[in-house]
């Protein structure tokens, strides 16, 4: 028990609940393991549980009419996500998979949607969750509609972690869709900034060589 109060704890979501407070969502949720490329849950399935990720990599994507995949998030750890669907009652919108091996912590969506009828604290929290996201998707929206394909990926490789650009365990057609863009465009793209110097790439890892440079490429002046 102890240890899903520490888990709860490290979340945006969590972190300022007493231990008491986040005792009956501990009591209730529970922790599973998921080998790389499962399926946490499909589109049109009841929306039982929200998560907390601990550890991996998940990307969220629906299906487009002609059954291509369009990521529309992706869950680092210490994210939680499918929070949303509580307030609303209805099945999840997206399909989440885990991109690697993952640790998540289970929390049943009654349950939480409980503990924000009675928490204050915990609604407020959420709301800064969801205002956040909702903040994320209009600069999605802006960069799908005005930016071209360098800049976008500029915008990505500035906003990820130096260490998870080198390990990069995102597979290049996920940030491709996630972006907007073909794989063949996002190789191109890439091929373009090492030509320029602006970033290297060494056993599967990319390494930002001028960040400058990389910020004058998302505004449109290199």
């Amino acid at each position: 028990m102890q240890d899903k109060l520490l888990l709860l704890k490290q979340a945006t979501l969590f972190h300022e609940l007493a231990d008491a407070e986040l005792m009956p969502i501990a009591q209730a949720s529970h922790l599973q393991h998921y080998a790389a490329h499962t399926l946490l849950f499909t589109a049109g399935e009841p929306a039982t549980h929200c998560y907390l990720l601990i550890h991996g990599l998940v990307r969220l994507y629906r299906l487009t009419p002609d059954g291509k995949e369009k990521v529309i998030e992706l869950i680092r750890a210490g994210d939680t996500f499918a929070e949303a669907v509580v307030f609303l009652k209805k099945p999840y919108p997206v399909y989440a998979q885990a991109l690697e091996t993952i640790d998540v912590l289970a929390i049943p969506s009654q349950i939480l949607l409980q503990e924000i009828q009675s928490k204050p604290a915990l609604s407020l929290k959420l709301l800064a969750n969801l205002s956040r996201r909702l903040h994320q998707f209009l600069n999605d929206i802006h960069a799908l509609s005005l930016e071209n394909a360098q800049q976008r990926v500029a915008g990505f490789l500035l906003a990820m972690p130096e260490q998870e650009l080198a390990t990069l365990s995102i597979p290049k057609a996920t940030i491709a869709s996630r972006l907007g863009l073909t794989p063949e465009t996002f190789s191109r793209v890439l091929g373009k900034l090492k030509e320029q110097g602006v970033i290297s790439e060494t056993n599967g890892g990319l390494y930002v060589l001028d960040v400058q440079g990389l910020r004058q490429v998302l505004n449109g002046t290199h």
